[in-house]
């Protein structure tokens, strides 16, 4: 096997900068469990300031930051609705169940793009034989629909619809930046109609570790309440937050670049036999490749790029996705549009895949 030339498996590769380094060797540290950490809280006090929000919290991971969310929002046997590619109801292990004793009830939607109209017909009340619905959950950008984004329009629609309901609207927002630079508005005016909602350092941003809670008083407050409960309590992780202080003044403005490169890839592969893409459902830093034509499965197709140097994650049977980042530059994803295109060649001469071929569980 070579050794790796491109890794696009996702933006949670990154390597810290060498300011992130330096930053974390020497933070001011103190407890964080007794809000004494000096680093943490400012990393908090920025990450509110950016949002326009009361208050933040730093916290392990995104699959914390959003069952903290529905735990505190929903009762053991009631719902949350989602589209059915979310986060939290593919990769977070049926948390929601197991901690909070609650239902995810996804629903599919074209480019993983929720409409009020469509949640609104699912909606559950206390008078139903299901369990109430008691929060709407929407992942901006899409991972697993390709990095597509929510029109402000739409998620203040469900936002205003559903809080005349008393439902509230959480946002996972991991690679909200991202969305924010496609849309060219503030990471603020994207979440505005928000209840509250979650980030990523550690993708797009670079950071090495961590996510970010950002909402009111009162619920950042019941939040680090839950976050003690699974076992979130860093004490002395100034460490930590340090990179993400650095990470939220300097990486936002170069991730339009990580678009720019993901466009390009997908125009190229776009043009290799056998492969399916859509270059102009491209619009942050996920590129899905359909891939059922050249006679591999995702898995398969992986591993022959895996052997010439270039890694991707298979998603689905016939999906992979490729994700670019910091740490990928343009000369790089030339040489991983060069090499897969040599892979599939042979697979694909062939092939003439048609529009419409691509998995609509995707």
């Amino acid at each position: 096997m070579k050794p790796t030339i491109v890794d696009l498996r996702s933006d949670t590769v990154t390597q810290p900068t060498t300011k992130m380094r330096s930053a974390m060797a020497e933070a001011t540290v103190g407890d964080d469990v007794y809000n004494e950490d000096p680093t943490v809280n400012q990393l908090q006090q920025d990450a509110a300031e950016l949002f326009e929000r009361e208050a933040a919290l730093f916290v392990p991971s995104g699959t914390m930051a959003n069952q903290i969310a529905i735990r505190i929002y929903v009762q053991a046997g009631q719902e949350v609705i989602c589209e059915e590619r979310a986060h939290i109801f593919n990769f977070e292990l049926g948390m929601a169940s197991a901690f909070t004793g609650c239902l995810i009830r996804p629903l599919y939607a074209d480019d993983g793009i929720l409409f009020w109209d469509l949640i609104s017909s699912r909606l559950q009340t206390t008078a139903s034989k299901y369990g109430s619905t008691a929060l709407i959950e929407v992942e901006n950008t899409s991972n697993l629909a390709g990095g597509t984004v929510y029109p402000p329009d739409v998620t203040k629609e469900i936002c205003e619809q559903a809080h005349k309901l008393n439902i509230p609207v959480f946002l996972d927002g991991a690679r909200i930046f991202n969305a924010a630079i496609a849309l060219d508005i503030s990471v603020a005016e994207a979440s505005r109609n928000f209840d509250s909602l979650m980030f990523s350092l550690s993708k797009g941003l670079g950071a090495p570790v961590g996510s970010m809670l950002v909402g009111d008083g009162n619920f950042i407050e019941e939040a680090r309440h839950v976050r003690k409960m699974l076992g979130g309590g860093m004490r002395q992780a100034g460490i930590l937050a340090a990179a993400g202080v650095v990470a939220l003044k300097e990486a936002p403005s170069r991730l339009r670049l990580d678009h720019e490169n993901a466009q390009f890839l997908a125009s190229e592969l776009a043009s290799c036999p056998g492969l399916l893409v859509h270059p102009k459902k491209v619009t942050t830093n996920i590129v899905l490749v359909n891939c059922t034509a050249i006679g591999l499965n995702a898995s398969q197709l992986a591993a022959r790029l895996a052997a010439q140097g270039v890694l991707v994650h298979p998603i689905a049977r016939d999906t992979i996705r490729l994700v670019t980042h910091r740490d990928v530059s343009r000369t790089q994803c030339e040489c991983a549009a060069r090499v897969i295109g040599e892979v599939v060649r042979p697979c694909g001469r062939n092939a003439t895949p048609k529009l419409g071929s691509v998995n609509p569980a995707l």
